[in-house]
């Protein structure tokens, strides 16, 4: 099974995996507790929505 978008994709808008995997996790929380998405893409899961966004360069990890 190929999950889009790839932790390699994903690391080109982090300095390191751990910076990945927190700013990943909080966008999800936002979402869950009701932030409205920042991209157009239907996504059943909140953390595959949160990395369609990091991947989308439409939430920036700092």
């Amino acid at each position: 099974m190929m999950v889009k978008p790839t932790v390699a994709e994903l690391l080109q808008h982090a300095e390191n995996r751990y910076a990945l995997v927190i700013a990943t996790a909080k966008r999800a929380r936002q979402l869950s507790l009701g932030a409205g998405p920042l991209t157009d893409k239907k996504e059943a899961s909140m953390v595959t929505l949160a990395a369609d966004e990091i991947a989308e360069g439409v939430v920036k990890i700092c």
